[in-house]
């Protein structure tokens, strides 16, 4: 129930009071951790963790000024795969950020970094390949690039963005 509320609250309140960043830059959103979003072990549930993120990179879109024109056109963000690393955990009460950050593109995936961040301390870095789509078929990048007024080269994909990249191909080839 309470990411209703902080549902409501980002589309009726943070998003009509954001920054405004670039279409590379970095978007940070502020959350508490609420006692249900905690689990028997007193820290932030690992399923929690997903939810929030979708929040985080509305919030992006936001920022970026681009979730009013992407609603407008119908175009509907899809994951395809993330992949957690958790490094420390976040105790009920604790204050902490969601870094988000479009890292690059390839021919057919758009990916985000996404970073759980408190008093310096870094809890948790998340990988995500998504796609946009529209009337059920996926928009173009060179689409989505050419409507946000991006020009130039898309920016080189982190090491390990290469290498999950990778590892995802080795997947899909070996269980068709």
């Amino acid at each position: 129930m309470n990411l209703y509320f902080r549902l409501f609250w980002l589309m009726f309140w943070r998003v009509r009071h954001c920054n405004s960043i670039g279409f590379l830059g970095t978007s940070k959103i502020s959350y508490r951790a609420l006692p249900f979003d905690c689990d028997i072990n007193l820290h932030v549930t690992n399923s929690r963790y997903p939810a929030l993120m979708d929040l985080a990179r509305t919030y992006m879109l936001a920022e970026m000024g681009l979730l009013k024109r992407f609603i407008k056109m119908k175009w509907m963000p899809i994951v395809n795969a993330a992949e957690f690393t958790y490094i420390r955990d976040i105790k009920p009460l604790s204050k902490f950020e969601i870094e988000s950050k479009l890292v690059g593109w390839d021919e057919k995936y758009f990916y985000i970094e996404q970073r759980f961040v408190s008093e310096n301390t870094l809890h948790c870095i998340v990988h995500v390949r998504g796609v946009f789509v529209c009337n059920r078929k996926q928009v173009p990048i060179e689409t989505m690039v050419k409507e946000v007024g991006f020009v130039g080269p898309a920016p080189a994909l982190p090491p390990e963005v290469v290498k999950w990249k990778a590892f995802l191909q080795l997947k899909k080839e070996r269980n068709i």
